[in-house]
């Protein structure tokens, strides 16, 4: 079986979904690697570094598709845009195609990736269980978003985040505020207090508490009816447009408060909710900065224009929708540990067989023989469910 790495023609994308470490993991498993000349230089790899591991390196993209049993990318489908589709061609029956699809963002791209007849895979659907942690996409990569949030915010902020005693003065250390706990937010937490800032974070789950506290930041309490906020999987779920009102009046002190505010709430599938609004905006100091994580679904703040720099009133507004491309040598690095660590668990005797008593590999599959197989594609398709296989 022959594993196909195609360059990522989506733009501004650096990352590549093999990195040289990989190739020979899985040729310990029987598998041969067919790498796209380039593919993995805008992240620091080199062809030559990739054939020194027992890669193929071909030129064309057109070559990997054809040589290639199954497809590893970082994004595919709804994920790369107009450029996902112009691979549809280069598809062929019974391919396999693993990576970041967009499902429950982008269905219609599924639908129309599954005309093809590939059996293909996403990895945002990689279920949130102990035994699928290494293969966990989403909390690799938010873990890049929220470190490299923070330096943005540095970067941009007109004063430094430490305390100082200097025969100058004292400096009072900076303020920075983390709405949303999951991944991306524990890891700016840990990176601006690292910086030397006074940290302060929210979510609407209380139960991140004890996590917030455990990485030195003190966690803010808004008297808010949350027992119904996290879903089977941990995600954090909608809530109606009431209770995002009456967060934002109980937020409005804490954002005037600080001197950065770092937004990451999204919810699977959905625009982001408004958390952080102009008005919130207008009552931060001068100089103040805002990084929105959750500009690629919308934004959490309500001025986010995605990869634009908005200023309003003093305030700066970013909001960056793909921070990992930014670090794309490690993030390749993480990426590819979770993406061939899902491809072997895949493989048995040399093929590739999901097994639907699996539930890594159960939910992870989106289309197979034409269908769009996956239920929660389905429904938000307005597709009727599929008949269960009987065994």
């Amino acid at each position: 079986m022959k594993i196909g790495v195609p360059v990522e023609e989506f733009t501004g994308e650096r990352r590549v979904a093999l990195v040289p470490a990989s190739i020979p993991l899985l040729k310990k498993a029987g598998l041969e690697v067919v790498i796209q000349q380039g593919a993995g230089v805008q992240a620091g790899f080199t062809d030559a570094a990739y054939r020194d591991k027992g890669a193929q390196v071909v030129e064309g993209r057109a070559a990997v598709f054809a040589n290639a049993d199954v497809i590893l990318q970082v994004r595919l489908a709804g994920a790369a845009g107009e450029q996902g589709r112009a691979d549809f061609a280069l598809l062929r029956r019974g391919q396999i195609v693993i990576g970041m699809a967009d499902p429950l963002g982008a269905p219609e791209a599924v639908r129309d990736l599954a005309a093809t007849s590939v059996t293909s895979f996403a990895l945002e659907l990689i279920p949130r269980i102990t035994r699928a942690q290494s293969m966990d996409v989403l909390s690799s990569m938010a873990t890049i978003g929220g470190y490299k949030a923070v330096l943005l915010a540095a970067g941009t902020l007109p004063r430094m985040f430490p305390l100082l005693t200097t025969a100058a003065g004292t400096i009072t250390p900076a303020h920075v505020f983390i709405v949303g706990v999951g991944v991306a937010g524990l890891q700016a937490i840990s990176t601006a207090r690292r910086l030397g800032a006074v940290v302060e974070a929210y979510d609407v789950r209380p139960a991140v508490k004890e996590q917030v506290q455990s990485v030195g930041a003190k966690f803010v309490e808004l008297p808010l009816e949350t027992a119904q906020a996290e879903d089977k999987g941990g995600y954090a779920k909608a809530q109606d447009e009431s209770f995002y009102q009456r967060q934002r009046d109980m937020m409005k002190k804490v954002v005037a408060a600080n001197d950065v505010v770092i937004t990451t709430a999204v919810v699977p599938g959905k625009k982001a909710p408004v958390l952080v609004t102009a008005e919130m905006v207008h009552g931060m100091a001068p100089g103040s900065v805002v990084v929105d994580l959750a500009a690629e679904r919308g934004g959490n703040c309500e001025l986010t224009r995605p990869d634009q720099v908005v200023v309003e009133q003093g305030v700066t507004i970013l909001g960056p929708t793909n921070l990992p491309s930014t670090v794309p040598y490690h993030a390749s690095q993480m990426y590819a540990k979770n993406i061939t660590t899902f491809l072997l668990h895949l493989v048995k005797d040399g093929n590739i067989k999901a097994d639907p008593a699996d539930e890594i590999a159960r939910e992870t599959l989106i289309t197979e023989g034409g269908e769009v197989v996956n239920p929660r594609i389905r429904q938000a398709l307005g597709l009727a469910d599929l008949p269960a296989v009987v065994s």
